[in-house]
């Protein structure tokens, strides 16, 4: 059974840092594309982050430069380390991969930025 578990969101400061987990089971993620999404409230899921074997990490330009996608293959986990956070990061994180014609989500962190 293939599961996807998020953790490590929480209340943080602008300025301030949190790491994202994405741990994966049933489901080798060195084999598929592995994507960071967020979404605030009252808005659409967006994208943030990818990695993979291939084309490595990529990012969204609003999080280039403070966010860092890395992964874990003995953990089998993905994580997303965020630096310098600002409000506008608040949103629940989800971490997704697609393989064939399923989509696999995790059921989402929250991260909330706030003085």
């Amino acid at each position: 059974q293939v599961q996807l578990v998020e953790s490590g969101g929480g209340l943080e400061q602008p300025g301030g840092s949190l790491r994202l987990s994405c741990a994966a089971s049933g489901v080798d993620l060195r084999v598929v594309p592995l994507r960071w999404y967020r979404q605030a409230p009252g808005k659409e899921r967006e994208w943030v982050a990818v990695i993979d074997d291939f084309t490595g990490a990529n990012y969204a330009n609003s999080v280039e430069g403070r966010f860092t996608i890395s992964r874990d293959d003995a953990k089998n986990t993905v994580y997303l380390q965020m630096n310098s956070l600002k409000p506008e990061d608040t949103a629940v994180y989800y971490c997704n991969f697609v393989l064939g014609a399923t989509a696999y989500w995790g059921q989402g962190t929250q991260v909330t930025v706030s003085s």
